[in-house]
């Protein structure tokens, strides 16, 4: 991790020290952070490293840079913890500050696909269902269907011909598990569009899913 030395000197503890960080909630860890306190800022980010690194990899499982990608999540966080209102909210503030840091770097890839992984079935919600659910083989389960080598190229590049506004909409939505009205915040949209584009994206992986599926199916 990333260290912040170089930041200003922290406010000396009177009553946490030690491992005694570990059994603090988030919110408790935010306060302190937003004091300036390294300590907690690193029993923080030990806790939830992991979730930063799954949620760059979802978004961008073929980026060899990820790593790199999450020391600058790390930053970011540092910087902007003490403008975070509601302690309580950590953890989908955080989902922004990655979020927003993945767009950020692929606006610098232009000519890149970005694919969302399938490590974990997308799931659905009071829009409709996943793309892929009322398509598979029902001799074959989700898991099963996500693990052949075919099946995962068909639905990765369904996937990677959406318009990046629908594409952004249903990975911060299927991937991401962000209610509606953060998507909205993130995409600087409101919620009937939000709802809209993943509407629509599902529509469009259904479409082009469905043929090989019923291949599948009769073969």
């Amino acid at each position: 991790m990333t260290s912040l030395k170089s930041k200003s000197e922290q406010p000396k503890l009177t009553v946490v020290r030690g491992n005694r960080y570990q059994q603090m909630e988030d919110s408790e860890l935010v306060l302190l952070c937003q004091k300036k306190d390294q300590a907690a800022f690193q029993a923080l980010m030990t806790r939830h490293q992991r979730n930063v690194h799954a949620m760059l990899y979802k978004m961008a499982p073929d980026w060899n840079d990820t790593a790199d990608l999450a020391q600058e999540a790390f930053i970011r966080i540092w910087k902007g913890i003490d403008k975070l209102q509601n302690p309580r909210a950590f953890k989908s503030w955080m989902g922004q500050i990655v979020t927003n840091l993945f767009y950020d770097e692929l606006r610098k890839r232009p000519r890149q696909t970005v694919i969302m992984s399938l490590d974990a079935p997308m799931g659905g919600d009071e829009e409709g269902e996943s793309p892929t659910r009322d398509l598979a083989d029902p001799a074959a389960g989700p898991d099963e269907l996500y693990d052949r080598k075919d099946t995962r190229k068909t639905v990765e590049a369904a996937i990677a011909t959406l318009p990046r506004q629908f594409r952004t909409a249903i990975i911060l939505r299927e991937v991401n598990d962000l209610p509606y009205d953060e998507i909205a915040a993130i995409t600087q949209t409101d919620i009937g569009t939000v709802k809209s584009r993943i509407s629509r994206a599902r529509t469009k992986v259904q479409n082009i899913l469905r043929p090989q599926f019923r291949a599948e199916k009769s073969a």
